[in-house]
């Protein structure tokens, strides 16, 4: 039996981790941690059967055990109980936490020798200069559970990466591509939470309506595959059927294409290097008829280009870029703020937070703190 921990397992990704789980009878999974959907949370306890959750906050614990009472797990909480769930023993750990919460519990899973199935960006975007080396030390395996990094996974496999000239990211463009700054500066939440082609949480949603999304995927592709901010290319794809293609040094491309549907990188990722079958909807070339592509519009969609600012520039803006945006994201969820505000924000913390070169994780947590700061 496979043994695995999911950290944020109510959340879209961790759910359906779950599902995989379900339609799979070799997986067991004994260490759970959650945010403060108890209800959610109690049920994954009585089907899954734990032997120990987290939840995020203390004052939750009581609910929890009042839905739960007849069964038996430990149960922890915050910071510290991440960190147990991350470091469990079990064979793989899928890190579906969303934010820079996710950093200290994945870079303790990798010091206690857990592989990792990575779903939270936010760890390589502002710690990858840590964490890439830290995994190589440990001889950790980091497996991408996004789609668009899967898809480069697997058209690398069996490939010399000294033979790759460009990564090719693909984008749906979101739900306004093609619509201009003018056209996009009275949007509505409701309207930037309908994803045309993904099924997504509500944060990533409104990441990939201003393109953020993408710019974060760019920079976290760049410590993922080893390559360079400029060896990686865009190209907006609005089917969503090439998930991502590689293009070699002598001209060839390999992609991966395939239905939108989260649960294939994540079954990809628990079972790496097999395949396993997988009851889901397949491709019919005839019925799609046609795939389009498009150059990214870095004008209207300004998040892009700030993010391969940030990601070239490196040291701590990254951390800038990503927490700036975590803020403005969640004033828009609340509606607070107006959805060109999002940008507006990653672009003056970026033109006013003090630069660092080579941040250690501290300078790190230091860095979001004061973005969170300046925007307040």
């Amino acid at each position: 039996m496979k043994k695995i921990a999911v950290l944020g397992s109510t959340g879209s990704i961790g759910t359906q981790t779950l599902d995989v789980v379900r339609n799979n009878k070799d997986i067991e999974v004994p260490a759970l941690a959650a945010g403060s959907n108890v209800k959610a949370l109690a049920d994954q306890i009585r089907e899954f059967r734990p032997k120990l959750v987290c939840i995020a906050h203390e004052k939750s614990i009581s609910e929890l055990r009042l839905l739960t009472g007849d069964l038996n797990y430990e149960i922890c909480c915050g910071m510290e109980g991440l960190i147990r769930v991350a470091t469990y023993d079990v064979d793989i750990v899928v890190t579906a936490i969303v934010g820079m919460i996710g950093i200290i519990p994945t870079i303790e899973a990798i010091k206690a020798g857990r592989n990792i199935a990575l779903a939270n960006k936010e760890t390589l975007v502002t710690a990858g200069h840590i964490i890439m080396p830290l995994a190589a030390r440990h001889n950790v395996r980091i497996l991408p559970v996004d789609s668009e990094h899967s898809a480069v996974f697997q058209s690398l496999n069996g490939e010399k990466h000294t033979a790759v000239e460009k990564i090719l990211l693909t984008a749906s463009g979101g739900p306004f591509r093609g619509r201009t700054i003018d056209e996009m500066r009275n949007v509505k939440l409701e309207d930037a939470l309908k994803h045309p082609n993904w099924n997504m949480g509500r944060k990533i949603t409104i990441d990939s309506a201003t393109m953020v999304n993408k710019g974060l995927e760019v920079m976290e592709a760049r410590w993922l595959f080893g390559v360079e901010m400029e060896d990686i290319r865009v190209i907006v794809q609005p089917q969503s059927v090439i998930h991502s293609m590689v293009q070699f040094i002598d001209g060839s491309i390999i992609a991966q294409l395939g239905c939108p549907d989260m649960r294939l990188p994540i079954q990809y990722a628990l079972y790496y290097p097999d395949r396993k079958p997988m009851n889901s909807e397949r491709l019919d070339f005839a019925k799609l008829g046609s795939i389009t592509f498009e150059e990214p519009d870095m004008v209207n969609f300004r998040g892009l280009a700030m993010a391969y600012e940030a990601g070239t520039k490196g040291g701590n803006l990254p951390t800038v870029f990503n927490a700036a945006n975590e803020f403005a994201v969640d004033k828009f969820l609340k509606k607070e703020c107006g959805f060109l505000e999002i940008t507006d924000m990653i672009e003056k913390a970026m033109g006013c937070i003090q630069y660092i070169d080579n941040p250690d994780v501290a300078q790190i947590l230091d860095t979001e703190k004061a973005v969170y700061e300046l925007l307040r």
